[in-house]
């Protein structure tokens, strides 16, 4: 019932940012608790932060930290993720979901209920 579209994904140095933005149709937006996950080959799919329904709470992996912060319009139905002083081991297959449970019961691949197709971010030495 909800599609997931994920943008902005490229080729950046490291130290550099990029913005990623996950637009979202079908459904109740605000129902949602969103979340971004990430996939290195070869490697499982990881999770990198969630934000709640009304987007006044997020949580984030502790690695990631300082680093990346999640937002979202509900007008706009969308959630971005900004992505600073980005790292060679951050290049991966980004990936928009949608959860039908608060951020705080969303911290699994498993909690989510639908996924956009991802979009590649390249972090270069």
């Amino acid at each position: 019932q909800v599609q997931l579209v994920e943008s902005g994904g490229g080729l950046v140095q490291a130290g550099g940012s990029l913005r990623l933005s996950c637009a979202a149709s079908g459904g109740s937006f605000r129902s949602y608790a969103m979340g971004w996950f990430r996939q290195a080959p070869g490697k499982e799919r990881e999770f990198v932060g969630t934000i709640s329904w009304s987007g006044g709470n997020t949580y984030y992996a502790d690695s990631l930290k300082g680093r990346f912060t999640i937002s979202r319009d509900n007008a706009k139905r969308t959630v971005a993720l900004q992505m600073n002083s980005l790292k060679t081991e951050d290049t991966a297959v980004y990936y928009c979901a949608a959860a039908r449970s608060d951020y705080r019961s969303a911290l699994s691949r498993y909690d989510y209920d639908y996924w956009g197709q991802g979009t590649q971010v390249t972090v270069s030495a």
